[in-house]
């Protein structure tokens, strides 16, 4: 029995950000988490999602037992051992009967948080022979990996945030969503970069948390990131407010960009906007003032429409702006757990944002590097003929929640031959799974700060900037007379009793092929210990895994050599490609559009918003967040909100091209006028009670996955949503 008082640490679960809560007990119960203000990467940081996690363990809605639906429908505990046995069993008889690709796994936002349950994932179906791997990524940012590709990676990396002199944020509210653009502990960051004298600019309809604390906030109509970002690279270039030396020396397409930013003038790209063009033309010359600097993009940008675009440009813009580490500078975190790329101040120039061998069987999709489209999903399940999918394995994540187009996706659901959830509570998509596995939590697992290191990937303010990580065992025991698993003992057993050989990949290095290479072939004949799985996709990681391990519960920064940034070789023939002709070509298509500004039938636009208290779908139920969080409301200007005659606390029907959903109306100054402002990932499913103020409308459902859906990556427009609205 531990004492009272007694103080442990752990790495923090809920989100990627991984920050070190400190957990403190009363004999074996854990009483109270909070931030460690001595931990050197957060310095005390917690969130209220994070302080709550040991109420999760204990929450009713926690699944103690795993659950399997009946002939009747209805769901009843089933030992996990058996639950196994037969979900093995139908892969194998699907496979057999349909072939590898019938069978297909999801991996959610806390899938990502969860390396060994990933890396088993993906051992499995490469071991069945199927490539049906999705994320929620591609529905979620997948312009980063896009705009990335087609404009090249910068192998040097950003400056550290302690230079920026100027940050450009693009709907993106680091501050709430921890979604990078801040690195970890934002507030205090962004509160030390101010007071140092950085110029900060964001884009973002709505007057968020960073936006307050702006120098120019461009309070844009939703759906016009690429034409204002296009207009500030045109400022930047006929002004000549960019770096030229870099530009010359480190790109191609110079003269390409020119033409294709000339049309979007100040006076055009604000009226698009719905802004001054003076504005844009101060927030133009404000960023380029700074000698340093970064570009950052998040969900609300991304889910707008033209997310590729927007994503070049944040690109582009930064490499007009020189914001990039040069030759002799020193890199921050040269890596821990995860390898970066090599320290030479060169870009190895674009790469291909297509053509990675597996097509779907929808509307001429693919994989990128941003994955297989998991918009394409539904209707993988629905069509039938060779390669429908048949079976789904969702890793954290809730797909009737999350995914676009909620009434084709609850179709899809029902159709399916095997619906595997891991879950800890009966979501919208448990309820509708053959099989929901309960799984351990938080504080009953190991894990390590990797998957916030492996962020750092995704752009500045991502991951760490000094060499930092953390490894946490588990801190408590399951729940007396509980029958929980571990997801990626799952996959294993899955993988034993269906004779595959399976083989992990080494995570620590971000290159998919080499790090399949340098994997590690699976004994299957038992079961290896939570460590040994740490060890194996840790393998060639800079830190050894058990080094971390030796350096206590608490995050430790590591004494690791310089890292230098050397100069581009004399015979380096990559350059960073600032006028790809693919994503400039849709810059000139954003012209000719209108839909956004005109559809009279449908005037209001509905945004994605980020809630402080609560991430995504997870937990809403929980007593604390509860109280907190109303259901999910829809937020408006009270100028919109006298206009249609509503009092705040109205129950409304939010109305698109395809669908309805109810909600409760909030009044809500900092949203701009014609906006409601609102979240992903709540409601029930299709047919259920769907009382607004409870469960709250889920915007998925407002929708479709086949109408204005990006031509490579398949995202459709799922924030700037055209809807109308009137009293229920």
């Amino acid at each position: 029995m531990r004492s009272i008082g007694v103080k442990r640490h752990t790495v923090c679960q809920v989100c990627h950000a991984a920050c070190d809560l400190v957990v403190e007990f009363d004999g074996d119960v854990p009483v109270r988490l909070y931030g460690d203000k001595n931990n050197a990467a957060y310095r005390g940081y917690s969130c209220i999602k994070g302080r709550q996690s040991a109420a999760y363990a204990t929450a009713p809605e926690r699944l103690l037992q795993s659950r399997k639906r009946n002939a009747g429908g209805d769901h009843v505990p089933v030992g996990s051992q058996q639950a196994v046995a037969e979900i093995a069993e139908r892969i194998g008889e699907i496979v057999a009967l349909h072939g590898p690709r019938a069978v297909a796994c999801y991996v959610g936002t806390h899938g990502y948080n969860n390396f060994p349950a990933h890396a088993y994932a993906d051992a499995v179906l490469a071991a069945l022979g199927s490539p049906m791997m999705f994320n929620a990524v591609s529905i979620d940012q997948p312009g980063k990996a896009i705009g990335l590709a087609l404009h090249g990676p910068w192998l040097a990396g950003t400056p550290p945030i302690a230079r920026w002199e100027s940050l450009l944020l693009v709907g993106t509210n680091p501050i709430v969503s921890m979604n990078g653009g801040l690195g970890v502990n934002p507030a205090a960051r962004l509160h030390e970069a101010r007071k140092r004298g950085l110029k900060l600019i964001v884009i973002d309809p709505r007057v968020t948390e960073v936006a307050a604390q702006a120098d120019v906030h461009l309070q844009v109509r939703p759906g016009e990131d690429p034409a204002v970002l296009a207009g500030i690279a045109r400022v930047m270039l006929t002004e000549g407010l960019y770096d030229a030396d870099f530009v010359g020396a480190e790109t191609v397409g110079l003269a390409e960009l020119r033409d294709a930013v000339a049309p979007f003038t100040p006076e055009l790209a604000a009226a698009r906007a719905g802004i001054a063009a003076d504005d844009l033309v101060r927030a133009a010359r404000l960023f380029a003032s700074g000698r340093s600097g970064a570009v950052s993009a998040g969900t609300g940008s991304n889910m707008a429409g033209h997310s590729n675009v927007t994503e070049y440009f944040v690109k582009v813009l930064t490499t007009l702006a020189g914001f990039w580490l040069r030759a002799g500078e020193t890199i921050g975190n040269p890596g821990v757990m995860v390898n970066r790329a090599p320290a030479i101040a060169a870009s190895p120039g674009p790469f291909p944002a297509i053509g990675y061998g597996h097509k779907m069987r929808i509307r001429g999709l693919e994989e990128t590097p941003a994955g297989l489209p998991t918009a394409t999903l539904a209707e993988e399940i629905l069509m039938p003929g060779e390669g429908q999918v048949r079976a789904l394995l969702v890793l954290g994540g809730n797909p009737m929640a999350a995914w676009p187009d909620q009434e084709k996706t609850y179709a899809a659901m029902r159709s399916l031959d095997l619906l595997v959830c891991f879950d800890p509570v009966m979501s919208a998509t448990g309820r509708l799974a053959h099989y929901v596995l309960a799984p351990k939590l938080g504080l009953e697992t190991t894990s390590t700060t990797m998957h916030n290191e492996m962020f750092g990937n995704f752009g500045p303010g991502w991951g760490y900037e000094e060499p930092y990580a953390q490894y946490s065992g588990p801190l408590t025991q399951p729940p007396p007379g509980s029958d929980l698993v571990e997801e990626w003992e799952v996959l294993h057993s899955i993988g034993r009793q269906l004779g595959l050989e399976l083989r992990l990949r080494d995570w620590s290095i971000p290159d998919p092929v080499a790090a399949r290479q340098a994997g590690t072939d699976l004994d299957m004949t038992g079961t290896p210990s939570a460590d040994d799985v740490w060890r194996m996709i840790t393998r060639h990681s800079p830190v050894a895994v058990d080094v971390v391990k030796g350096c206590g519960e608490s995050g430790h920064v590591f004494d690791r050599p310089a890292l230098v940034v050397q100069p581009r070789p004399a015979d380096w023939t990559g350059r960073l490609d600032i006028g790809n002709p693919i994503l400039l070509a849709e810059l000139t298509s954003v012209l000719a559009e209108r839909d956004v500004e005109l559809d009279a039938s449908y005037p209001f636009r509905l945004i994605s918003r980020r809630l402080h208290d609560v991430v995504n779908s997870c937990w809403h139920d929980a007593p604390k967040i509860g109280a907190r969080v109303a259901g999910n409301g829809a937020f408006l200007h009270p100028d919109d909100l006298a206009m249609l005659g509503l009092q705040d606390g109205a129950a409304i029907d939010i109305v698109s091209r395809v669908a309805h959903v109810a909600a409760i109306v909030r009044t809500d100054p900092s949203v701009r006028r014609g906006c409601v402002s609102m979240s992903h990932a709540w409601g029930g499913n299709p047919g259920e009670d769907d009382d607004p103020a409870v469960r709250g409308g889920n915007t998925g459902r407002l929708v479709p996955v086949d109408r204005e859906y990006d031509a490579m990556t398949g995202i459709p427009r799922m924030s700037a949503i055209p809807v109308r609205l009137h009293a229920r």
